[in-house]
């Protein structure tokens, strides 16, 4: 995480440091020419250019200010709840943090509540369901690493959460109390932790996480477009959604497979390969091919691949234009606790 902040008088800056000094990550202060020195950098005028820049390479900002400045300098810049960074601002004193943009997602009210826990500061917190107790569905997805499907169905699910609890359903586990907003009953708007693409209420908002290890097979040679069109097909057959994908994985005669390697990396799937011998060690029935025996050494690369650090097989072996495609689940759980 990288943070900026910014204060503009004596007082302001020592908020400021102490600010950067809980945040726990690397931050950057920023305060007036006649100030600056001694870990903090002058706001060199065009300042809507640092602040421009800033906005867009970091994950927070910090304002040692009044909200009106805060909010004159971030105006050009801000876009979309769903990639503004968090905005906080905290007056000189350090009395109180308050969480002015991207509370959720962005993770501002979070910082917030931990820049005020180390000031002895009062956070404000004004966003609608921390405000009434109620489960945070945006910010509890952002933490915990699962894709939002819809931000329209989460907008849906957080004004429903205000006037009552709505139902969850889950395809994994579910650990601890659930939150105040939710619950295991029916209704007509609802949350869906999943790795599919299903919409079990009439409006879904499917909270999807990282769970869906991949096998793949190819010829040699095979480009990544080639690769890529056969991973869509296949999620596309088995209503599989592709933001579940965690990993994939093949043989290592595949190892130098330019296609595949590149595929992996354009979508940030970390790649691994294993020799015959791991995959044949495998449990499981698997779709047996001799022709795929008699070049790789074992009967089915895909299915095996898919399952050799998952627990059960979703999509068996599913070929297209020279590429197999597998995929199996990781063991996933829910915790609320």
């Amino acid at each position: 995480m990288r943070a900026a902040l910014f204060a503009y008088s004596k007082k302001g800056l020592v908020t400021a440091k102490k600010a950067a000094a809980c945040i726990e990550c690397e931050a950057e202060i920023f305060t007036a020419e006649r100030l600056a020195g001694d870990g903090a950098k002058p706001i060199i005028k065009p300042s809507s250019e640092l602040y421009g820049e800033c906005f867009s390479s970091c994950e927070a900002l910090v304002f040692v200010s009044s909200c009106g400045i805060a909010v004159r300098c971030i105006a050009p810049f801000v876009k979309s709840k769903t990639t503004d960074p968090a905005v906080v601002v905290i007056d000189e004193t350090g009395r109180f943090v308050i969480s002015l943009l991207s509370g959720h997602i962005g993770g501002a009210n979070a910082l917030a509540k931990r820049i005020a826990d180390a000031l002895g500061a009062v956070p404000v917190v004004t966003t609608a369901t921390d405000a009434n107790g109620r489960f945070p569905v945006d910010a509890w997805a952002e933490t915990h690493g699962f894709a939002i499907s819809d931000m329209a169905a989460a907008k849906a699910v957080s004004a429903a959460i205000l006037e009552g609890d709505i139902p969850i359903k889950s395809d994994f586990p579910i650990t601890g109390e659930l939150p105040a907003g939710l619950t295991c009953g029916e209704g007509t708007t609802g949350v869906y932790v999943t790795y599919r693409t299903d919409k079990p209420f009439k409006t879904t908002l499917r909270l999807v996480p990282e769970c869906v290890a991949l096998g793949i097979g190819c010829r040699r040679g095979t480009p990544k477009e080639a690769i890529a069109e056969a991973v869509r097909h296949a999620l596309a057959k088995y209503g599989v959604d592709p933001r579940a994908v965690k990993c994939a994985a093949s043989i290592d005669l595949k190892k130098d497979e330019a296609g595949l390697i590149e595929y992996c990396r354009e979508n940030g799937l970390p790649l691994s390969f294993y020799p015959a011998e791991e995959l044949k060690a495998v449990p499981g029935e698997f779709t047996a091919s001799d022709f795929v025996k008699e070049i790789t050494g074992v009967d089915c690369v895909c299915e095996r691949a898919a399952l050799i650090n998952a627990d059960e097989l979703i999509i068996r072996k599913t070929a297209l234009a020279g590429v197999t495609v597998a995929a199996a689940l990781v063991k996933t759980e829910v915790n609320f606790g």
